[in-house]
């Protein structure tokens, strides 16, 4: 596809994708609108960049459709002068686009393959106020660091509060709970240090995350 055609796409995606799904904060819709999603999209599926689609990446795992993204953006409002954490890296998509709203991002994957891509992605589109780290979050990051904004993009099939205490107080979790075929997408603000306020976002569906905890229940 050429530049023009990626120019377009990217417009359509903003116009006929974000803003019919009530994305309307005007900081998210130029972030997604500036950021070229197609360099951080494995090049067999280049064309699909700004498809409303999940796009396959390695490992099973996938890229959110640019409207789940916009949604996420918009429900947890990055400030300038916020830190985020996200679970979950891949190609370093929403690792840019947290990054340009947000003061810096820690971001902690699973894989080191992703890590390193995601890394050499970021890189080469000059994004510098992000700490990429590999590891297991499954239930949680602590790192001693409180963060005002974290997504978690790997589904969790079964709430937990892993995450809670790493929210500063006022700080905003994004998550997708449940199992398939329909999963709920959520807010979760720390309103006191031990006290969370839940909102319910959207209906979606998204790859769980690895190593997630779930109840095993066994046919007697």
């Amino acid at each position: 596809m050429t530049d023009v055609n990626l120019a377009t796409a990217r417009d359509n995606m903003v116009e006929q994708q974000l803003r019919t799904w009530e994305i309307l904060n005007e900081r998210v819709l130029e972030v997604m609108h500036r950021m070229p999603r197609d360099r951080f999209t494995p090049s067999a599926f280049a064309n699909l960049a700004y498809a409303d689609m999940q796009v396959p990446i390695d490992h099973d795992q996938v890229m959110l459709e640019p409207k789940v993204v916009g949604r996420l953006l918009q429900a947890l409002d990055p400030q300038p002068n916020e830190r985020a954490l996200e679970i979950g890296t891949g190609t370093g998509y929403l690792t840019a686009c947290l990054g340009e709203m947000a003061a810096d991002v820690t971001s902690v994957d699973l894989y080191p393959e992703f890590t390193e891509l995601a890394a050499s992605n970021l890189k080469k589109q000059a994004i510098e106020n992000n700490r990429l780290e590999t590891g297991d979050a499954a239930l949680g990051w602590d790192d001693g660091r409180r963060y005002d904004v974290i997504a978690v993009t790997g589904s969790l099939p079964e709430l937990h509060q892993g995450f809670h205490r790493s929210l500063t107080q006022g700080g905003r979790l994004f998550l997708i709970v449940g199992q398939p075929p329909i999963m709920e997408a959520v807010l979760i603000t720390r309103v006191g240090e031990d006290q969370w306020a839940r909102e319910s976002l959207f209906d979606t569906s998204a790859p769980a995350l690895v190593g997630a905890p779930v109840t095993r229940s066994f046919a007697v």
